[in-house]
């Protein structure tokens, strides 16, 4: 213990030691005595003066003493004050979370009592008949706008009732009887209305699109009779299916009448074919031919027809027609007659499926039990017609009106017409065949020795051939048909075998030449008014033109200049041979040739220019062969001219007579006719 003391007494010592001011003193030496007694009478003086000091402040020390009783008595109420408030605000906190659970509780209950009057309200409503829509049903005309409004509503209250039923709400039965009274009378004026609209479409002169335009206002009406007595509504269909096939029956059998009233009374038969003569003889009973059996192949101005402007513009009036006299061209009176038909059978086929509710199939099958009828005399009549038609332009005319037609309904998306189409399709496209079938036939049957004449110039049959030809190619380019390019063909093949048959009747092969030539250039010209460049009848005819032309040139230069053309071909397949030498004695030969040519070429040469003009019917194409002519003998004078400079005839006097060859190039172009 005494030790543990001692210890705590050495380690205080030691930190006392430890002290600066203690270090101080112990350096300078001083007395620890001396100088703990300086140090505790410092720090008496400092303890009195500090009790001056409390006693100077006394009554600041007093005053603040008392400020801080103060705050100590006002913090003591505030502490109590807030204790209040904190009380004040838990109870208040419960409160408003008692008023919260009240408040969501009763916005639940207002939302339930609103969906329930919501549906209760809705349910009243249906299930009430309210006396206006009973007023209005009883005593209204259908025509005015409030039968419609109540009638969509008593509709809705209908289809409302049968739902209730289905759920066996005993409320229902309340409003059954009177729904069912309602109904029943709005039924009865509706098919009243709708069968009066229905009968004024008979009645003489009356214009049926009004009477339909006023039905399709009220076409809930017979939405109306669907839904709630189909047995009505089937009366109003088939009573307006009855009635308005028969009208369109009437009305298109009538016009078809007098349409035919208006036809060109001479029509082609089956002896005005390609390949019979102008001349034959018919028999005493025989019907008089046409004036001019060529107007049957010449398209002329009927190919109008086709054009839109006329395709689809009013249809021909027969008694305007007949008043001022004018006829017309069967094609004119089937464009008309089909586009009345197209027309109203659009209008037709969009009132069916607009006030009847019908589509797809169903359309189709409404829209025939209306037309059916008016379609089949259509076809019947067609047949009739086609059966002794021979008129093939008129025929193709009516495919490509066709053609045209059909392309309007399918650019209109109305599919009621293309069985139709079709149909005559097939009565027209093997009637046009057998017509040119039977041309053909005449062509190849053709006997030259009994067509009249033998004459260089074209041939009358060829130029039927040449307008008939450039009609349908002309036609058939817009919608080109491979079954009529294939009979074309046929018939071109049958043509070309006939013109080399009569030219075959000739006895010079110049004359034959020459028939050739203009035949050829006849077809050209005819074909190029109306057919494209490209097709394949030009092309083919002047492929034939200028072979035959190339000869007859030939043919032409070799009786004045057929010396000279035979040496110049002789030596030049010698010297292709390499054998030349072999003209070197016929000096006399070429002698002869030379001073023939530079003698008689000019009178030639005019003579020669005036017999192609003589013989050829197209001054053109007599000008391109003179001038074709003239470049070909300048060929063979130069080819001439080459022969001579060969070392085999250098030494012959002769040569300074030639002619030169720009002197003649410039000769020749004075016999040029100018074109």
């Amino acid at each position: 213990m005494t030790r543990d003391i001692l210890d705590e007494v050495d380690i205080h010592i030691q930190a006392n030691l430890e002290d600066d001011l203690v270090k101080e003193a112990l350096k300078t030496g001083v007395d620890l005595r001396q100088y703990s007694k300086q140090v505790e009478t410092e720090l008496q003086r400092i303890e009195q003066a500090s009790i001056k000091d409390y006693i100077k402040e006394s009554q600041n020390i007093a005053s603040l003493h008392n400020q801080i009783t103060a705050c100590d008595s006002i913090l003591e109420r505030m502490e109590g004050m807030l204790s209040g408030f904190q009380s004040d605000l838990s109870s208040i906190s419960s409160e408003i979370q008692t008023l919260q659970q009240q408040s969501v509780s009763m916005n639940v209950r207002l939302k339930n009592r609103q969906a329930v009057r919501s549906h209760l309200s809705q349910l009243v409503d249906e299930l009430v008949v309210p006396g206006v829509m009973i007023s209005v049903i009883l005593d209204s005309p259908v025509t005015e706008q409030e039968f419609l409004e109540q009638l969509h509503e008593l509709n809705n209250k209908i289809n409302f009732a049968k739902e209730l039923s289905f759920r066996e709400t005993l409320a229902c039965s309340d409003i059954q009887d009177i729904v069912d009274r309602l109904k029943i009378k709005a039924v009865s004026k509706i098919r009243e209305f709708i069968l009066q609209k229905i009968y004024s479409f008979r009645k003489p002169m009356t214009n049926y699109q009004i009477p339909q335009n006023t039905l399709l206002k009220y076409r809930f009406f017979f939405q109306f009779l669907l839904a709630n007595e189909r047995t009505v509504a089937k009366e109003i269909r088939d009573e307006y299916v009855d009635s308005m096939s028969k009208i369109y029956y009437s009305y298109f059998k009538s016009y078809s009448s007098r349409l035919l009233k208006v036809q060109y009374e001479e029509v082609a038969d089956k002896d005005d074919l390609m390949g019979v003569e102008d001349t034959a003889k018919k028999g005493f009973f025989s019907k008089p031919s046409l004036k001019s059996r060529n107007t049957i192949f010449t398209l002329g101005q009927r190919g109008a027809v086709l054009v839109p402007t006329e395709l689809e513009g009013p249809i021909l009036i027969p008694h305007t027609a007949q008043r001022g006299d004018n006829r017309y061209p069967y094609e004119t009176l089937f464009r008309s007659q089909h586009y009345a038909l197209l027309d109203n059978g659009c209008r037709e086929f969009l009132f069916l499926g607009d006030f009847f509710m019908v589509t797809g199939n169903s359309a189709l099958d409404l829209f025939n039990s209306v037309m059916g009828k008016t379609l089949s005399m259509f076809l019947k009549n067609m047949s009739t017609y086609v059966s002794d038609c021979y008129d093939s332009i008129a025929v193709f005319l009516c495919i490509h009106i066709i053609l045209r037609f059909r392309a309007i309904t399918a650019k209109r998306t109305i599919p009621a017409l293309d069985k139709y189409w079709d149909a005559v399709l097939e009565l027209l496209w093997p009637r046009l065949e057998l017509i040119l079938e039977m041309n053909i036939q005449s062509i190849r049957n053709a006997d030259p020795q009994k067509l009249g004449v033998l004459d260089t110039r074209p041939h009358y049959i060829t130029r039927r051939y040449a307008e008939f030809s450039s009609a349908i190619v002309s036609i058939n380019q817009t919608f080109p048909n491979e079954r009529t390019n294939t009979l074309l063909g046929q018939l071109q093949i049958e043509v070309e075998n006939f013109v080399l048959k009569m030219a075959a009747e000739f006895p010079s092969r110049r004359d034959q030449l020459i028939f050739l030539i203009n035949n050829y250039d006849m077809l050209l010209s005819v074909l190029m008014e109306r057919a494209a460049d490209d097709s394949k009848e030009v092309e083919g005819f002047q492929q034939l033109l200028l072979a035959r032309t190339q000869e007859f040139i030939e043919e032409v230069l070799s009786a004045p200049f057929g010396g000279m053309i035979a040496f110049v071909k002789e030596a030049e397949s010698l010297i292709e041979k390499g054998q030349l030498d072999r003209l070197k004695n016929d000096e006399a030969r070429i002698t002869q040739l030379v001073r023939g040519f530079s003698t008689t070429w000019k009178q030639a040469v005019e003579a020669l220019s005036q017999d192609v003009m003589r013989s050829f019917t197209n001054f053109k194409n007599g000008t391109s062969i003179i001038q074709g002519a003239l470049t070909q003998l300048i060929q063979y004078y130069h080819g001439f001219h080459k022969v001579l400079n060969q070392p085999t005839f250098r030494s012959l006097a002769v040569r300074s007579e030639l002619i030169n060859l720009h002197h003649l190039m410039v000769e020749v172009k004075k016999h040029k006719p100018n074109f």
